[in-house]
């Protein structure tokens, strides 16, 4: 939009005349901008814009001192719209800024869905020109022990609503990449989640007895009188470790974990089901055979239109009927790949698991397999995208 107030020179793009006050500036539209906006950035601010602008305001305390002035809407229809344009240019070239940050630097595009950003963003703009980032000292020092007083005074509010309102505290274990076990303590009540430590349980023997004195541990802390109820997962040990720790402290419950639960459910299913038993390992060995060779992933690519699948994962949920249901999305552009010449000659297609591979994608009974397991264990894993969702329940009781 910048070009409707400058005029290109036909031997040179690059040189831009100005409508307004005939300079020339060489630097194409990007500087263009800066000239028309007096930013002083590289380039002579435009004197005619200055003039128009130092009008523009004579005429608004003229007009504020003559409220019936008919003209008044009439003098100011030409600025703005300059200033809209100018504007978007700037925000134009910060968004690019912005992502080449987020590029350079491989941070997660779901970041900018974080709020913060957006205050960050109105916090530097507040500031003007000028503004200097925190350097590597700051950020490692200074703001850092500024960030944990903010953090502890913020925790304080939430003790707050814990005493007055009562919360839940949730248990969430993992295995790091060291092959540690770490148990995330959490506390849930209607102002929000906060995470309150992590416990290394690696040498902590996993028996009821031991699970009941790291919960109990926790309830101590937050205060047993605010507490309601302890979420776990479902395993026989924590399930023990509840009742232990509801004997002794009657006023508050332990809840299983509804994610967990259902899991265990479609484990169930998988196991116990001879169709479900049958389906889900020939649906891995697929993915397994293909994603363990470039050149298969090549032809998939082709065939799915750069598609990838979901692979069997070991720590999310119900990732084997994932699985299941992506293959079928993608049947056929399978069939066209084993049917297709590249799959034929190719040496994959003379391994012992290539022609099982093979024999498996073409057969139609397979693909009516699947469509019974999907059928089975749809409702199962609605509920689970429900209750493992990243969203506030309706319901205010975090599952």
């Amino acid at each position: 939009m910048a070009w409707k107030h400058g005029i290109a020179d036909p031997d040179n793009p690059r040189k831009i005349q100005c409508k307004y006050c005939q300079k020339k500036v060489t630097g194409g539209v990007y500087r263009l901008k800066h000239h028309l906006a007096g930013t002083q950035k590289d380039v002579e601010a435009c004197k005619a814009m200055v003039e128009e602008e130092m009008s523009e305001a004579c005429s608004k305390r003229m007009n504020s001192n003559n409220s019936g002035n008919i003209f008044k809407k009439k003098c100011f229809s030409s600025q703005p719209s300059i200033n809209a344009v100018l504007k978007k240019g700037l925000r134009d070239d910060a968004c690019q800024a912005i992502a080449r940050f987020f590029y350079n630097n491989v941070i997660p595009f779901n970041v900018a869905r974080s709020e913060e950003l957006t205050i960050r963003c109105d916090m530097i703009s507040r500031h003007g020109n000028g503004f200097k980032p925190p350097s590597y000292h700051d950020l490692r020092i200074k703001l850092l022990n500024q960030e944990i007083k903010l953090t502890r005074e913020a925790l304080e509010e939430h003790r707050k609503e814990w005493r007055n309102i009562g919360c839940t505290i949730m248990t969430d274990g993992l295995t790091d990449r060291k092959r540690r076990t770490i148990l995330n303590f959490l506390v849930n009540s209607p102002k929000d989640t906060v995470f309150l430590k992590s416990v290394d349980a690696s040498n902590i023997c996993k028996t009821a007895d031991k699970i009941f004195e790291m919960i109990d541990a926790v309830v101590e802390e937050v205060g047993e009188d605010n507490v309601v109820q302890v979420v776990t997962d479902n395993a026989a040990n924590y399930k023990a470790a509840g009742e232990i720790l509801m004997r002794k402290r009657n006023k508050l419950y332990w809840t299983p974990c509804a994610t967990h639960c259902l899991d265990l459910m479609l484990k169930d299913l998988e196991k116990k089901i001879s169709v479900h038993e049958e389906t889900i390992p020939k649906g891995k060995k697929i993915t397994t055979f293909i994603y363990s060779r470039t050149s298969l992933i090549s032809i998939l690519h082709h065939h799915t239109k750069n598609k990838d699948l979901v692979r069997p994962g070991a720590t999310r949920f119900a990732t084997s009927y994932l699985t299941l249901g992506c293959l079928y999305e993608n049947k056929e552009a399978f069939i066209r790949m084993f049917t297709f010449k590249e799959w034929k000659l190719s040496k994959c297609a003379k391994l012992r698991d290539g022609k099982a591979i093979g024999d498996v994608v073409l057969d139609k009974s397979f693909w009516k397999n699947i469509v019974v397991c999907l059928r089975g264990v749809t409702p199962l894993i609605k509920v689970l995208r429900l209750v493992d969702s990243d969203q506030k329940n309706s319901h205010g009781i975090n599952l």
